[in-house]
């Protein structure tokens, strides 16, 4: 027999107190970020079909699930609200009483030290679905800019700490950041989705933002899922606009572009582990084919293994639930 060679990997995995003692990537509950979709009125607590475990919540419902993540050691919450009506601009979406600003104070006010990250798109309020103002048949980007900053600023004022740009629109960090400065806010953070893929994997989102568009789609802003360079170049971009912290969406198919972002700018980076990555395990988890939380566990962690700094996930408050505060 051939001698072995004196490394022999299979020593420290014979036990799983070894195994933990040398993973190289960790998960902990202070690594993910809740996202919550608020509703007008009062005890408002509806399921989304596509999305088990999800739900459209009222204020008050809000706050209840944001003080279980907070109590769990999960530091934020991803807010998208949901209007009572939508117009060609999505108004709501900037109106200083809108839904989200609403969410914003109360959790300001009943949980301060927990994180209030706010969505600033108009796909939510809008009654075509489409991210911004449509002109010529399609959405004007320049129009766009204007409204998508007085959306940042309300959110600023209702006490957001970071505000995140989720449009693709081309200048809008910029547009952002000089509105936030202007008006006294240049201690708002700005987590740019800087690259943003034209995915298949957005559907169950869509039903539970109630955003899916009238007519077309969104490959005209987000990004074609072939290209890479380019996702370099919106990066690039975005840093020179005033990001603060970059973000991939979606995460696991894009695993290799969230790995160049850290490696390229040294910038925090987050990844959105988005619904239809969520709700796909879920889903072969209900026939039988796959263990969730075991599949979900490798999924995070191969994102946090790729360079995020931060998930976006709707599985954290499970995780926490069933791992406590960390999994190692």
């Amino acid at each position: 027999m051939p001698r072995f060679p004196e490394y022999r990997p299979r020593r420290l995995r014979r036990t799983a107190a070894l195994r933990r003692m040398v993973r190289e990537t960790r998960l902990s509950a202070a690594d993910l970020i809740l996202p919550l979709f608020v509703v007008p009125g009062e005890g408002v607590r509806r399921p989304v079909g596509a999305m088990p475990g999800v739900y459209q919540t009222s204020v008050d419902e809000l706050l209840r699930d944001a003080a279980e993540a907070h109590e769990l050691g999960i530091p934020a919450v991803l807010l998208f609200g949901i209007p009572a009506s939508k117009d060609e601009v999505g108004s709501e979406g900037y109106a200083e009483d809108g839904v989200v600003q609403r969410a914003v104070r109360a959790l300001k006010r009943e949980l301060p030290e927990l994180v209030v990250v706010t969505d600033v798109c108009l796909c939510e309020y809008t009654s075509h679905g489409h991210c911004g103002v449509i002109a010529g048949g399609g959405v004007d980007n320049d129009a766009t800019l204007e409204l998508l900053a007085r959306q940042a600023l309300s959110h600023a004022r209702a006490g957001a700490d970071i505000v995140a740009p989720s449009d693709m629109m081309d200048g809008r960090v910029a547009a952002i950041r000089r509105a936030l400065d202007d008006e006294g806010f240049s201690e708002v953070a700005i987590l740019s989705y800087a690259a943003k893929y034209a995915s298949a994997f957005y559907g169950p989102f869509r039903e539970a933002a109630e955003s899916a568009p009238k007519f077309g789609d969104r490959r005209a802003y987000q990004m074609d899922p072939g290209n890479v360079e380019e996702a370099l170049r919106e990066v690039r971009l975005d840093v020179e606009e005033g990001a603060d912290i970059l973000m991939v969406k979606p995460a696991l198919p894009y695993l290799d572009v969230l790995r160049r972002v850290k490696d390229s700018t040294g910038y925090p980076v987050f990844a959105y582990h988005v619904s239809g990555e969520y709700s796909a395990i879920l889903a072969a988890a209900e026939r039988g084919w796959l263990d969730a939380d075991a599949a979900m566990l490798e999924s995070l962690l191969a994102i946090k293994r790729a360079g995020a700094d931060m998930i976006i996930t709707y599985w954290a408050r499970e995780f926490a639930r069933r791992h406590g505060r960390s999994f190692d």
